[in-house]
């Protein structure tokens, strides 16, 4: 496929199931105007994806929520899907994840919805070429900045953001576990918890409710209870912090989380984890382990 081709292709969404969005690394170093890093709640899919394809790392895909995607492609191309496991069917065939998949012109994708797991990244040979806003193609949910969630009818143009032809045919498949441990760095706000807060947080399993969404994974479980009871000054918080609200009940921030909280942060989830996190779904169970050390920038249990 030649360059100018490529420019002029499009993909059409026919359907973007529960909720579709674009996305791409986000817009890191904007903290300090109140803009959170957004981008893939899954950046280890998000970055799979493209590989897969040949393209940049900072090519945007689209993130589907529990599957549902159908999108019609007006030129030939190649994909890839990862994150969540769906099954996918390319024109009438059945066509597996973690590969790269010629497509041909009038090519109909269906995404059904996935058997563990909560979003699933279309990886596109080119990139998704929606206008960048402060410099990012992905939609922030929290401040509805980017480009606006996938609807019937929306057309997509590609772009050219690809290096080599890609040289993987097959990834491994992510494994999705019943009840997936996060490990967690303690602090910076442990002094304003009683001291059983963290053996609490470490001894009993947390359940996912159903209005977690991208900003955050909402738990339910033992409640921590706070030593100090006097208002926070809101402060930075960094996506994987464990918030602490009045009812004692945690929160795990994820990629569209606000820039700055009221509420003391327990702990924060390894960087390394929050894929995971982000692939929690409602009525799931999770651990919290403690990150006992690092070891080349990375914790360790």
């Amino acid at each position: 496929m030649t360059g100018a081709s490529q420019r002029s292709a499009e993909i059409a969404i026919v359907a973007p199931g529960p909720f579709a969005t674009v996305q791409d690394l986000g817009r890191p170093g904007l903290a300090h105007l109140g803009i959170t890093r957004s981008g893939a709640a899954d950046r280890h899919s998000l970055l799979l994806a493209n590989r897969l394809v040949g393209n940049l790392t900072g090519a945007a895909a689209i993130e589907v929520t529990y599957g549902g995607l159908i999108v019609r492609f007006t030129h030939p191309g190649m994909i890839a899907v990862t994150g969540a496991p769906c099954p996918l069917e390319l024109s009438g065939r059945e066509i597996g994840m973690y590969a790269p998949v010629d497509v041909q012109a009038g090519a109909l994708l269906r995404v059904g919805a996935p058997a563990r797991g909560v979003r699933t990244y279309l990886g596109i040979r080119g990139g998704v070429d929606v206008p960048a806003v402060l410099g990012s193609r992905s939609r922030d949910t929290l401040a509805g900045i980017g480009p606006e969630p996938l609807v019937a009818g929306t057309r997509l143009p590609l772009g050219g953001e690809m290096s080599d032809p890609p040289t993987v045919d097959l990834a491994p498949h992510a494994r999705y576990v019943d009840e997936p441990e996060l490990r967690v760095l303690a602090g910076p706000r442990t002094d304003w918890f009683t001291a059983d807060a963290l053996r609490t947080l470490w001894a009993k399993a947390y359940e996912v409710t159903t209005d977690s969404d991208r900003v955050g994974v909402r738990l339910r479980g033992p409640a921590m209870r706070r030593r100090t009871t006097a208002e926070l000054p809101s402060e930075a918080v960094v996506a994987g912090g464990i918030q602490i609200p009045p009812s004692g009940q945690p929160v795990i921030f994820l990629a569209d989380h606000p820039v700055t909280g009221g509420y003391p942060v327990l702990g924060v989830v390894a960087t390394e984890d929050l894929p995971l996190a982000a692939q929690c779904r409602p009525g799931q169970l999770l651990r919290f382990r403690p990150a006992r050390r690092l070891v080349n920038g990375l914790p360790t249990r």
